[in-house]
């Protein structure tokens, strides 16, 4: 047990047996928390819990956080690469106890899981304490067994945790182990207690007091824990490497980038490949969590990480956008762990490669700068912080990219002067940022928007409109005209097509003039509010300038808008039937159908399914009014309205509310389900017509998908549906409603059939019939029994050497079974009392070539292996026969 998937399961299961809650990670934007940029510690989803203001039903937790340090105070992007442990994105596996239990237990259950289920050597282990913390020396002593020389006490503020000036607080006891003396570093509390040597994987925050004030506290009625273990530390540990680097999950990143670039890591680019594996893992965390790059707060810590990954990228000679062909990478090593990932694959792909695409446009020039001003630089000296800040503005380079390109001449960055022009610059910008962080689109998109504005959008009102062309684009450049047969991009200055946005598909529809036919087959959105209309002119010429009629697909539109509208009441009655863990994890809203993801940890049953059906169809069925409201988003959200986990939302929202409440609903809302949306809706429930479940499987780990049906198709459906179960019944000659019973009781039949039939032939095989002979011969003094068998599945080849070997009591049994196909599969059992002189696994590998198969596996007692050639058979068998006899 040493892959990083391994251990993070490991270590939620043993917390899980130990009636631990598992709670999944809370996003990397932190939604209770302003004072953060990003999380940073597995605590801060729980911080309102600590102190008292949030309530949960469960007093103990278990958690594999992602956390992100790479801006503010908690930054260690500067490090990554050239350190044995630091990274931009982390992972930390932690639990906690809100009043439960306290110092004896959380010790216990650390000490139990690292000893015995990770199965650490006691021998290397040892703790700090905090130097007053007694207690905690006393039951390390106890329940570890350690001298005093393993237990070392720190009476600095690194083993003392505080939340802030105020508030909840305690000692801490970390876990260290000796990675021996072929590591640097000496124990903590020494002068080389920077090395490497001594590695701290666990830390154990014992929450005893409360700060009234500096100097002041107070015991805590209800003593807390709160502990956090670095899970790429401890992959390092067990996998018995010195750095993170070397740990399953970033070797297979690491390969990747090797592909990538068409080589592998060398001395002097070690540190490159590091990086970009590192910041690949935090970009696509932090895009998938909502975060795109920008040029203030979140977004540009984004796009630094981004950027010093595409330098680095740059270093390894790669000329064209690489970071986002390394995403499948990440999603096979972490896909499954985090399905969000999976959501987001081409938004981060996308995202990657457009960032990486601008960058490099403006790369090769700044660098170019940076050389020149550098060039009379001394090893020690400091480039101007002017200069640098000439670097981000005007060429989007961010100091630590400068930084890092100046690092390997020993030359370093005017940081305060830096600081003072940013300073300046952000003072005159602070006012016009929106903080949407959509910066990664083609840099056309920007330069249209600032010149021809945002598009008005009118479809809420209306599905027809006249709008003004304000810009158009073919084959990615602006042009003046479009002509018959050409096809483009459109921007107008007001539209009613619905830009593809919150899972709603974007509409279709017309677009007339005088002389002009052209039709709009999508629209999309860039940068927020510019509506990129999808068009193709059938006749005529469509110009900049021109004033056209614009007519949204009625049809389309009504259907997709009562598939909108179906989503947010199944949501509620996925909520109501389920519980209320039930989140939103995607969507996806079209003309024909909608399809639903959300969190749920099991597959739904065909009674939960129809209960979900049967609320989602009385809600439909009041044909009450659908009730969109303009609302500040706090006062929405105080109200009950429901917003979707990752959305982003401006300080003014839109509230759909829909239905009156049905037995079950709960909370405050007035209506059956009050969302935040964006989309298109219908006008009242009744256009919804009927909605049918058609659909229910897995999306990852944890995440449930349904697909439904509404309106005419939901009929349709539900009536060919109908069709078949008749004809069906009329094949079995039975009732509609016996049908089921009559089928269960044919498979029965049939399954009862196929083990008779196995049987049969495996007595066949055998010689059990009496036939023939049964292929017992000598080698020696040993008896075998080799031979190939006809009509048997691979799978019961096993059992028929297990019958072999009880007939001939004492020797070897090799059966060669041949499929249909011409495969073979090919397994050798030897008799207990024989395992000492001869090794299956080694007999059966002895014959294995001659099947095309490589190799094989299995115990000393039996083994197993396979290949495509049916036609060796025979000379497997010999060759299994030579092997004995030499």
């Amino acid at each position: 047990m040493s892959g990083v998937n391994e251990i993070r399961s490991t270590f939620l299961d043993y917390f899980a047996k130990a009636d631990h809650e598992v709670v999944p990670s809370s996003s990397l934007v932190p939604r209770n928390d302003p004072t953060l940029m990003f999380t940073n510690a597995g605590m801060v989803q729980f911080k309102n819990v600590f102190t008292g203001v949030e309530k949960r039903p469960y007093t103990r937790a278990t958690t594999a956080q992602k956390c992100v340090r790479a801006g503010g105070k908690h930054n260690d992007l500067d490090n990554v690469g050239y350190t044995a442990r630091h990274h931009t994105f982390f992972e930390m596996l932690g639990n906690f106890s809100f009043g439960d239990y306290f110092k004896p237990q959380a010790i216990e259950l650390a000490w139990t899981l690292i000893t015995k289920e990770f199965g650490l050597p006691k021998d290397k282990l040892l703790v700090t304490v905090y130097a007053d913390d007694e207690e905690a020396a006393t039951l390390w002593k106890k329940i570890a067994g350690f001298s005093d020389d393993k237990i070392i006490r720190i009476g600095t503020s690194d083993n003392f945790w505080q939340m802030g000036d105020t508030g909840p607080c305690g000692p801490c006891s970390e876990i260290f182990i000796d990675q021996g003396p072929s590591v640097r570093g000496g124990p903590p509390g020494s002068p080389d207690e920077d090395g490497d040597r001594f590695l701290e994987f666990w830390n154990l925050v014992f929450m005893q007091y409360e700060q009234i004030e500096p100097g002041n506290r107070l015991d805590l009625p209800r003593p807390s824990i709160d502990t956090g273990m670095g899970l790429e530390r401890m992959a390092s540990i067990l996998q018995g490497v010195t750095t993170t680097f070397e740990t399953d999950l970033f070797r297979a990143l690491i390969d990747a980038v090797s592909h990538a670039v068409g080589r592998g890591p060398e001395p002097g680019t070690v540190a490159s490949y590091r990086v970009i594996a590192d910041h690949l893992r935090a970009a696509a965390f932090l895009v998938a969590d909502g975060v795109l790059p920008g040029s203030e707060g979140r977004g540009y810590v984004l796009r630094r990480i981004m950027r010093r990954a595409m330098r680095h990228a740059e270093l390894l000679g790669s000329r064209e956008p690489m970071m986002y062909r390394l995403v499948p990478a990440l999603l096979r090593e972490m896909g499954q762990a985090y399905p969000e990932l999976v959501r987001a694959e081409s938004l981060i792909g996308e995202t990657l490669r457009l960032e990486e695409t601008r960058f490099r446009r403006t790369l090769e020039r700044g660098l170019a700068i940076l050389d020149s001003e550098s060039r009379d630089l001394a090893q020690g000296q400091n480039l101007s912080g002017e200069t640098a800040f000439t670097l981000y503005d005007t060429y989007g380079f961010p100091l630590d990219l400068t930084q890092d390109a100046l690092k390997a001449r020993g030359i370093g960055v005017d940081t305060d002067a830096f600081s003072a022009a940013m300073e300046r610059q952000r003072k005159a910008a602070r006012a016009a940022w929106t903080g949407s962080g959509e910066a990664a689109t083609e840099t056309v998109w920007f330069g249209l928007k600032e010149r021809v504005g945002a598009s008005e959008f009118l479809g809420y009102e209306t599905e027809q409109a006249e709008g003004i062309v304000t810009a158009l684009l073919r084959d990615g450049a602006e042009t003046d005209t479009l002509s018959t047969g050409q096809t483009g991009l459109m921007l107008l200055n007001q539209t009613p097509f619905y830009a593809e946005s919150g899972g709603q598909v974007g509409d279709t529809g017309t677009l007339t003039a005088a002389g002009l036919k052209a039709r709009v087959t999508a629209t999309e959105k860039k940068l927020g509010d510019l509506f990129v209309h999808h068009v193709t002119v059938d006749e005529g010429r469509l110009a900049m300038g021109q004033a056209v009629e614009l007519g949204v697909d009625p049809a389309r539109r009504a259907a997709i808008r009562a598939n909108h509208s179906a989503t947010h009441l199944l949501h509620e009655a996925l909520r109501q039937v389920l519980g209320d863990h039930v989140a939103q994890k995607g969507s996806l809203v079209s003309a024909d159908r909608l399809r639903f993801d959300f969190s749920h940890p099991k597959p739904m049953d065909e009674a939960e399914i129809r209960a979900v059906e049967d609320i989602a169809n009385a809600v439909l069925l009041q044909n009450t009014p659908v009730v969109t409201k303009l609302m500040a988003q706090d006062e929405a959200v105080a109200s009950g309205a429901r917003a979707l986990f990752g959305e982003k939302y401006g300080d003014e929202v839109r509230v759909v509310s829909m239905g009156l409440p049905v037995a079950g609903a709960q909370g405050r809302l007035k209506a059956f389900s009050v969302e935040l949306c964006g989309g298109t809706h219908a006008a009242r429930t009744g256009e919804i017509g009927q909605v049918s479940v058609v659909g229910e499987s897995a999306v990852g780990a944890g995440v449930r998908r349904i697909e439904a049906l509404t309106a005419g198709a939901a009929r349709r459906f539900r009536a060919e549906e109908s069709r078949t179960l008749g004809q069906m019944a009329g094949l079995l000659k039975a009732s509609a409603t016996d049908a089921p019973d009559r089928l269960a009781a044919l498979i029965e039949d049939r399954r009862r059939l196929e083990r008779e039939l196995t049987e049969a032939r495996k007595k066949l095989a055998m010689g059990a019939s009496g036939a023939g002979d049964d292929g017992i011969a000598e080698i020696g003094d040993i008896k075998i029994m080799a031979r190939v068998v006809e009509g048997v599945e691979m799978r019961d080849l096993k059992s028929l050497a297990d019958e072999g070997k009880a007939r001939i009591g004492s020797g070897i049994v090799a059966l060669v079974g041949v499929a249909p196909d011409g495969k073979a599969g090919l397994v050798v059992g030897v008799t207990a009392d024989l395992t000492e002189r001869y090794d299956a696994v080694a007999l059966v590998r002895a014959g294995a070539g001659h099947l095309g198969g490589k190799g094989g596996g299995g115990r000393r007692d039996m083994a197993q292996a396979g290949g495509p050639e049916g036609a060796g058979a025979e000379a497997a068998l010999d060759a299994i026969r030579a092997a004995l006899a030499g």
